[in-house]
């Protein structure tokens, strides 16, 4: 038999192929992953307190485990609608209550049945006991949940106390179990959010990557934390994500994207934003959502509705376009002039900062001495990354002397300054016919 394996250094005895596999050399400025948006929701089921992070995989198998109803069904149209653009959630249920609960049998043979989470969906909870009539004195307890027929969880018991706990409901009991048709739990209830529901969402989802956060609602004072929130997080902060609001157009900010239409737009226009690549735009995209809404408007509102900063779809024949890919920036100036109005500017300018910053904090820091040599290395990284980006048409006329990186006042400063000038999708034509 012939040897094989891999190698070191050209010692083997036997004869044999021996085989190393190695990495081919590349640059290390790959372009950060995006498509996660990040979510609160109110429901009536679901972990509380907790940042859920769900795949749409995980959302289309999983879903009934996970946040107690159907992947069809009308409570998960907003994860639905998100996952059209995104490839990840993080998901916070904010809402709180009591837990639905029930008692079967009575004295020394009795169960109490508690659900997992509050909310009122514990009360659509139902649990059947039956002979087993594969094992002789033991007893079938099923937790039936809403009206399926089909349980979601069964256990072959002879004692209450052998009961394990599911994805549903909680067992505490012993004594013999009886033949019953179904019990229903009932007292599960969840209480309205509060602003400070959404604080303690804001503070648990800091210490997550994400690109999109967003909140449907229409209190006002709830959209003004979103925006503190997103307006620290990218000036303060240096994490540049994106926020999307219904109707808040006053935040002005290049960071926050205000829907026009509908709230419930605001699921659609976060997974789209979130999944965009830096190279796209979403302008004259098509919605190909569940909604329904009005987006008949005429071209002088349109035009005052741009103007005023919204993300706005209007009605074609095929259905509702996105008019512009905008966010709510209007105070223009000399700093900073319409282009950073443009989300599809936002994306390359916010995916420069995020991947400069990763690279840097991945690579370099702590790692590469600041000398002459380490600098030049640190800018052919940052050379290869703009070139990237260059080829796939996110920014144009881009040259290596765009870039210097210079030694700063401390010893370990590093000081980088660049050009660079993004692409935008074509979105108005101008043109002259001359006829003889």
């Amino acid at each position: 038999m012939a040897a094989g394996g891999t190698f070191t250094t050209q010692n083997k005895v036997l004869p044999g192929a021996y085989i190393n596999f190695v990495s081919k050399a590349r640059a290390l400025g790959n372009l950060g992953e995006r498509g996660i948006v990040a979510v609160a929701y109110e429901g009536g089921w679901g972990k509380t307190g907790e940042v859920v992070r769900v795949s749409l995989e995980d959302f289309q198998k999983n879903c009934f485990s996970i946040f107690g109803y159907n992947y069809n069904s009308d409570e998960m149209q907003f994860l639905r609608e998100i996952f059209i653009g995104a490839n990840e959630a993080l998901v916070y249920r904010i809402s709180s209550g009591t837990k639905a609960s029930a008692v079967i049998g009575t004295g020394d043979n009795a169960l109490t049945v508690t659900a997992i989470n509050p909310g009122t969906r514990g009360n659509d909870i139902k649990i059947v006991i039956e002979n087993d009539i594969d094992t002789e004195g033991n007893f079938i307890v099923k937790t039936i949940v809403d009206t399926n027929t089909t349980s979601v969880d069964e256990q072959s018991i002879s004692n209450f106390n052998e009961l394990i706990n599911n994805d549903f409901v909680s067992f505490n009991g012993q004594g013999k179990p009886a033949v019953s048709l179904g019990t229903n739990l009932s007292g599960g209830s969840e209480l309205s959010a509060k602003g400070s529901d959404y604080s303690e969402f804001l503070d648990k989802i800091e210490a997550y990557d994400f690109t999109t956060i967003c909140y449907a609602g229409e209190d006002n004072t709830t959209k003004a934390l979103f925006t503190s929130f997103t307006k620290r997080l990218r000036d303060d902060e240096g994490y540049k994500i994106s926020c999307v609001l219904y109707d808040y157009p006053q935040a002005n900010h290049e960071g926050i994207i205000s829907v026009k239409n509908t709230k419930n737009a605001v699921y659609w226009v976060a997974g789209k934003t979130a999944g965009a690549e830096v190279n796209e735009s979403l302008t004259n995209a098509l919605y190909d959502g569940e909604l329904e809404f009005n987006g008949n408007y005429k071209k002088s509102q349109l035009k005052n509705i741009v103007k005023n900063g919204e993300f706005v779809f209007y009605n074609d024949k095929k259905g509702c376009r996105v008019l512009k890919d905008i966010n709510s920036f209007t105070e223009f100036s000399s700093d900073k002039n319409s282009d950073f109005s443009n989300n599809q500017v936002i994306r390359v300018l916010d995916a420069i900062a995020n991947d400069t910053a990763r690279i840097f904090n991945d690579y370099y820091l702590g790692k590469q001495q600041n000398n002459s040599v380490g600098r030049d290395i640190f800018k052919t990284e940052l050379v290869k990354y703009h070139e990237t980006l260059q080829a796939i048409e996110a920014i144009t006329n881009f040259d290596p002397t765009n870039i210097t990186v210079e030694k700063g006042t401390e010893k370990g400063d590093v000081i980088v300054s660049e050009f660079v000038e993004p692409v935008g999708a074509m979105d108005k034509l101008y043109m002259t016919c001359v006829v003889e």
